[in-house]
C-alpha cells in the first residue's frame, strides 16, 4: 500500500547536470518507443493514468514520455468536467468511450478519478455516490485488467509549498500563465481537503490488479524519469519487446526492387 503523502520521501537523488538528465531521458525515451511498437505488433493495449495536484507537472510528464512515440499509436485524453451530454449518461461512460484499441496506448491527464477528488472536495457530487465510486473503480479497472489491458497509476505528488513556487512562475511568465486558472487558486485553499481525498483514494483503490505508483514530484527532472522508469517496467512485464529480426521475404524483394 502506498504511504500516506504527508510521509512520502520528497528529498530524492538530483541529477549532476542537465547532460545527465537528457542523457537518461533519451535512453528511456526509446525504450519506451520500443514497448510501443512491441505493443503495436502483438495488438495489445495499455492504459496509463495521470493524477496529481495543479502543477504537478503531469503534462510534463506526458510530453516526455511520448514525445517519441509514434502518434497514430498513442492517445492523450485531457479530462475535464464531463459535457452537458455526458452528465446524463453514467459517470463512467465517458471514460469506457475512450479505451485503447488493440495495438494501441490511451494516456489519460485526470481521470474517473476525479469522482473521488475533485467531485467529492468540491461537493460535485453526493457523499453516497463518490462513497460508491470507490467500488465502481475497482471493479471498471478489474475488468480492464481481466480483459488484457495493461493499466499503470501514477500519482505525481508535490508539497503545497512547490505549488505556489510554481504557481508564482506561472503568473510571471507569459507563456505559462495560461495555465493558472481562478479554479486552480481556489483550489489550493482547499488543499488538506484535497489531500485527505488522495490519501484515500491511494488507501481504497491501490489493488494487486491495479496498484497506484507515487512519484515525487518537487523535482521534474526526476519526476520525469521515474515516471518513464515505471510505465516502461509496468508494460514490460510478461511481454516480448525484443525488435523482430528482417522478414526474408522482405529482405528478398528489397534485393529485386532496391538493387541491395
Amino acid at each position: 500500500m502506498p504511504p500516506l503523502l504527508a510521509t512520502l520521501d520528497m528529498d530524492v537523488a538530483a541529477f549532476a547536470d542537465k547532460g545527465e538528465y537528457e542523457r537518461l531521458l533519451k535512453r528511456l525515451q526509446l525504450e519506451m518507443l520500443t514497448v510501443q511498437q512491441s505493443y503495436f505488433r502483438q495488438k495489445r493495449r495499455a492504459v496509463i493514468v495521470f493524477e496529481g495536484p495543479d502543477a504537478a507537472g503531469k503534462g510534463g510528464a506526458i510530453k516526455r514520455m511520448t514525445e517519441r512515440l509514434d502518434p497514430r499509436g498513442v492517445h492523450v485524453w485531457p479530462i475535464g468536467a464531463p459535457k452537458e451530454w455526458e452528465a446524463g449518461k453514467h459517470w463512467l461512460y465517458r471514460f469506457w468511450q475512450r479505451l485503447p484499441e488493440p495495438g494501441t496506448f490511451a494516456v489519460f491527464d485526470r481521470s474517473w478519478y476525479g469522482r473521488v477528488l475533485v467531485e467529492r472536495v468540491e461537493k460535485f457530487a453526493a457523499k453516497e455516490e463518490w462513497e460508491r465510486a470507490y467500488g465502481e473503480i475497482n471493479a471498471f479497472e478489474s475488468m480492464l485488467v481481466a480483459d488484457g489491458v495493461r493499466l499503470v497509476k501514477l500519482l505525481v505528488w508535490i508539497t503545497k509549498e512547490e505549488q505556489r513556487d510554481r504557481f508564482r512562475e506561472r503568473l510571471e511568465n507569459p507563456y505559462k500563465r495560461w495555465k493558472l486558472t481562478p479554479e486552480d487558486l481556489r483550489n489550493r485553499a482547499g488543499w488538506k481537503k484535497y489531500e485527505q481525498a488522495f490519501d484515500d483514494m491511494l488507501e481504497r483503490t491501490s489493488t494487486e490488479a491495479a496498484p497506484w505508483h507515487v512519484i515525487p514530484g518537487n523535482r521534474k527532472w526526476f519526476a520525469r524519469v521515474e515516471v518513464l522508469r515505471t510505465v516502461i517496467d509496468v508494460l514490460r512485464r510478461g511481454v516480448d519487446v525484443e525488435l523482430p529480426p528482417l522478414d526474408p521475404e522482405v529482405k528478398k524483394l528489397a534485393g529485386k526492387v532496391l538493387g541491395l
